[in-house]
């Protein structure tokens, strides 16, 4: 992938300074994904593993609202007419586009406003970190259309960010998460007003974009991984993972700024 010329057709695209803003664009619709857009999102994540200029990531939705999901009649209508073998592929494809978001190295920032819902509100949940604005509303409705909650990692991610018995309640009732219940379930890092939802959602990118990426990528990693391992496996990872890190230039210019009394410029090896 070459960021700064890759040009996706189901949603937005916009690179700079290390930083890649996904925007999912069908305002009129309350952006609402389909087998194309999934597809796509899959394998852009998936190439990210291989973008290094690309340090921090920003999704995002226009026209006031984050993502209302699968589209009903370009998606639900054409699965109740599947059969099993296709309706696997499908569910197995939509899990890849959070394994992808999960498995690429840079840390994604999610910028919600407005509805989140469904689909969209897995991608909030498979971020690294969530800035909302006080109108964002949340639900995994699955339930709603007849669906059990456990889509897309649901069962396993959300009770690790809300709790057990949270992520039970929206899981099972399908019900909207307020904006303040959200903060205050640490689903969501903080409120910001809508006006300055972007700026903040950039600023806290490019910070990330200027930090030791490369450990950042580590640290990643061991989040993921050390989910399903004993706190015995899980220091000796992190032993290994920061002597690798100890091995990389950002380390020894962390260590020169600080001796010379100035900020370190990270690059990211």
């Amino acid at each position: 992938m070459n960021p700064e010329q890759f040009s996706p057709e189901h949603f937005g695209w916009h690179f700079a300074d290390g930083v890649a803003t996904v925007t999912l664009n069908r305002p009129e619709r309350k952006n609402p994904l389909t087998f194309e857009s999934y597809a796509e999102l899959r394998d852009t994540f998936r190439a990210l593993a291989y973008a290094p200029a690309v340090k921090a990531v920003i999704v995002t939705g226009a026209g006031g609202n984050f993502s209302s999901g699968g589209d009903v009649h370009e998606i639900i209508g054409p699965l109740t007419e599947m059969a099993m073998p296709e309706l696997l592929a499908f569910t197995r494809m939509t899990g890849d586009l959070v394994k992808a978001m999960r498995a690429c190295p840079q840390p994604i920032v999610a910028a919600i406003d407005g509805i989140c819902v469904g689909a969209g509100a897995i991608m909030a949940m498979a971020s690294d970190m969530r800035i909302a604005t006080p109108t964002a509303r949340t639900a995994f409705l699955f339930t709603r259309v007849g669906l059990a909650g456990c889509d897309m990692g649901a069962c396993a991610i959300l009770p690790r960010i809300v709790g057990q018995g949270r992520a039970s309640e929206l899981l099972y009732t399908g019900r909207m998460m307020t904006a303040e219940e959200g903060e205050r379930w640490g689903f969501h890092n903080r409120l910001v007003d809508s006006e300055t939802l972007e700026e903040e959602a950039l600023t806290l990118a490019r910070s990330l974009a200027c930090g030791p990426t490369f450990a950042h990528g580590i640290t990643k990693t061991q989040l993921n991984t050390e989910w399903s391992v004993s706190v015995e496996t899980a220091i000796e990872m992190e032993a290994q993972a920061q002597a690798i890190c100890m091995a990389t230039n950002d380390f020894r210019r962390a260590f020169e700024a600080f001796a010379a009394k100035r900020t370190p410029e990270f690059a990211g090896d």
